[in-house]
């Protein structure tokens, strides 16, 4: 069997970990991408053709030459469907240009004859953010239904794709997210982390990791820290990660906190795209991950904190409960209470996870491995492509309810 993995030229750890596991099936797949992936090893596999058709995907450039990019991109799209031999589409993120990718580009690939599944990591992500739309939520309906099955990471996004996009619930499976070991491992210490990021040694270290927006509630994180002064050890708050496209005036107001609370000199920050090959700086260098997150299904961040054997304290929403072993993994907190993440951090410093944390990483890594596996991903995926009704290209879209 031959599969195709459109991946919107994003999230790379997640299309590579799913790509190797399909490999290991025994299948050949065409994965188009952007530059980010770029230099991934498994790429040169004989079974895989890499079709860079994203190129560039930095948004800061020219008017004229975002437009002519995006053209050339859809036209190579379009050709690339019309000539792959692969029948199955699995479109892996779909990409800012909603009724283009979402249904103008589905329909095409429905009357090519191919058959479509969707990995739906966030069922309504502008209804996370407090920006949906009619448009949006019309665009996202016929994309549902067009096609002929939908992944899910969690039972409470399958339940929101029925009651909310009429979505049959045959059509949906739910699948796990895939442990994130994309980036490079060194045998770089903790030690050697906190001094190439200037942290002391004796600072309890809450990293904030990602992308920065108001639903992932920094905030909380901000006036949790507030909260554990005057006690017998000096927390410090890591953040890591660039300003979500429109988040800028949310940023200014966390920064105008911490400069109003007197934290400047606990909180380090590195409001950037972090290389890959720093990443692992970051996740040694802390004690805990925080997830201080306002409305979630699943985070991706909780795979990569696992891939490095980092315990995180993540607020009790979506499947956080169920993905986080209470005092083995992490612990878990009531939602936008500064109060109760600073009561956990507290719990946490003073826990046997804590102070055995250098043993207890290589458990959570296997554990991790084992629950989170791509393997798992890779046998629910291949039943669904094998158990697809075949199609021939007719000219004709059909539309699957």
């Amino acid at each position: 069997m031959k599969v195709a993995l459109l991946t919107g030229g994003s999230d790379r750890p997640y299309a590579i970990g799913l790509l190797e596991a399909l490999l290991e099936k025994g299948l050949s797949v065409d994965i188009v991408g952007s530059d980010e992936f770029l230099g991934a090893g498994i790429l040169g596999d004989s079974r895989v053709r890499f079709l860079n058709l994203r190129g560039d995907t930095n948004p800061s450039v020219p008017r004229l030459e975002k437009v002519e990019r995006t053209v050339s991109y859809y036209l190579s799209l379009a050709q690339f469907a019309a000539t792959t031999e692969a029948k199955v589409f699995h479109v892996l993120w779909a990409n800012r240009f909603w009724f283009v990718d979402r249904v103008a580009m589905s329909a095409v690939y429905k009357a090519l004859g191919k058959r479509l599944v969707f990995t739906a990591h966030n069922v309504n992500e502008r209804k996370r953010d407090g920006k949906d739309s009619a448009y949006n939520r019309f665009t996202l309906r016929l994309l549902y239904r067009l096609m002929d099955h939908i992944f899910v990471h969690t039972a409470q996004m399958k339940e929101q794709l029925i009651q909310e996009f009429a979505v049959r619930e045959e059509k949906v499976s739910v699948i796990p997210f895939g442990i994130n070991n994309a980036f490079p491992r060194t045998d770089v210490t903790g030690l050697d982390a906190r001094k190439k990021l200037g942290i002391q040694q004796e600072e309890g270290v809450l990293l904030f990791f990602g992308r920065i927006a108001p639903y992932k509630g920094l905030e909380y994180a901000v006036d949790a820290l507030r909260q554990l002064q005057g006690g017998n050890r000096r927390y410090r708050l890591l953040i890591a990660g660039r300003i979500e496209q429109g988040c800028g005036d949310y940023w200014s107001n966390v920064q105008e906190k911490i400069s109003a609370w007197g934290l400047s000199g606990q909180v380090t920050s590195r409001i950037d795209y972090i290389p890959d090959e720093e990443v692992e700086l970051y996740f040694k260098a802390g004690d805990v991950l925080v997830l201080p997150y306002k409305a979630i299904f699943q985070s991706g961040l909780l795979f990569l904190t696992y891939s490095f054997g980092l315990p995180v304290i993540a607020t009790d929403i979506g499947s956080f409960r169920d993905d986080i072993v209470e005092g083995v993994t992490g612990f878990v907190c009531a939602p936008e209470e500064p109060a109760a993440l600073a009561a956990r951090v507290l719990e946490y410093f003073e826990s046997d996870l804590y102070k055995n944390l250098q043993d207890k990483r290589p458990d959570i890594i296997a554990w991790g491995n084992a629950k989170y596996s791509w393997q798992d991903v890779a046998d629910i995926s291949c039943k669904v492509y094998a158990a697809l009704p075949s199609r021939k290209a007719s000219g004709r879209i059909g539309v699957d309810s």
